[in-house]
């Protein structure tokens, strides 16, 4: 996607307007299908279009990491944007499942792309990495600080997924999306507003147990297969539902607007019955609302810019 992908006005952003100036995107060539899938834990093809919508997830090969995902998406932006790297003041990466605790994953693709005038953090936020990493270089941009930001997010959920789970290993794929936000010129569309919210009490509903401080890593947490993606499936599915619509008619109607007077739809592509359930109930029409998790499984971070890119 070559041309600039934006909303139309600004508000709530304080400082100048930012824009989105460009967008790219990048899978591993591995597929994973269901039916591969077929083979490895007991589930069918079937049950999970049913369940999930996805028919099949891009994969990376041994020795691929998220920083590569990520480098390969963000230089695609950057190009797209008629940058070059070095025009990059702030790099923010949206990602869980980073090369390492340290250095951060935005330090290793700041070197990978030679962006040397770019200083840059990770944001673990899981699958609103994303938002989350847009919101702030946006701010960063709005004030001032920098002319250009790149926005990265990007998973190798495939390092973090039991493939004895079938709960969990029919949902995930690997992948990566950027964004290179800009101040916007006179007559460019710019970001409108943003709107987040957390709830920490629902931690253990979708969360990886071990890794960390709590739980450093042992025989006993390998054992017990606790570096892998824990889920209770329903408890998020109700979440997820019911936040999608609550947040989305909260930033609406904070603007003066209606779901009527949405032209498009992008939601997070974690399953296909959560964005139909919660568009449903903003009454969006289904020929507005983007879905491509067929294609991609749930990649974390790089969903919205995958279905950015789509539509």
């Amino acid at each position: 996607m070559s041309a600039p992908v934006t909303v139309r006005t600004t508000t709530r952003c304080g400082g100048r307007p930012t824009t989105i100036k460009s967008l790219a995107t990048y899978v591993p060539p591995r597929l994973l299908t269901n039916a591969d899938l077929e083979k490895m834990v007991d589930t069918t093809d079937e049950w999970i279009l049913k369940r999930t919508g996805i028919r099949e997830r891009h994969i990376v090969d041994p020795g691929v990491a998220t920083s590569d995902l990520a480098r390969e998406a963000a230089a695609r932006a950057i190009e797209r944007a008629g940058l070059t790297p070095d025009d990059m003041g702030l790099i923010v990466v949206g990602t869980v499942t980073p090369d390492m605790l340290f250095p951060s994953t935005a330090c290793l693709v700041q070197h990978k792309l030679g962006a040397s005038h770019a200083w840059g953090f990770d944001i673990s936020a899981a699958c609103s990495a994303f938002t989350y990493s847009l919101t702030t270089a946006s701010q960063m941009v709005a004030a001032g600080a920098h002319d250009h930001a790149l926005v990265v997010g990007a998973d190798v959920m495939s390092s973090i997924i039991d493939y004895k789970d079938r709960s969990t290993c029919v949902l995930f794929g690997d992948g990566a999306g950027a964004c290179v936000v800009s101040a916007a010129g006179e007559g460019d569309g710019a970001i409108l507003d943003f709107e987040h919210e957390i709830d920490g009490s629902g931690g253990p509903a979708l969360c990886m147990p071990a890794g960390g401080s709590l739980k450093p890593p042992s025989h006993e947490t390998v054992e017990q297969r606790l570096h892998y993606v824990k889920q209770d499936g329903a408890a998020v599915f109700k979440f997820a539902v019911r936040k999608t619509e609550e947040i989305a008619r909260r930033v609406l109607e904070r603007n003066g607007l209606g779901p009527a007077d949405l032209d498009l739809f992008v939601s997070h592509q974690a399953n296909r019955r959560i964005i139909q359930a919660a568009t449903e109930k903003l009454h969006v029409p289904p020929e507005k609302v983007i879905i491509n998790i067929e294609r991609f499984g749930n990649t974390t971070a790089a969903t919205i810019p995958l279905a950015l890119n789509d539509a």
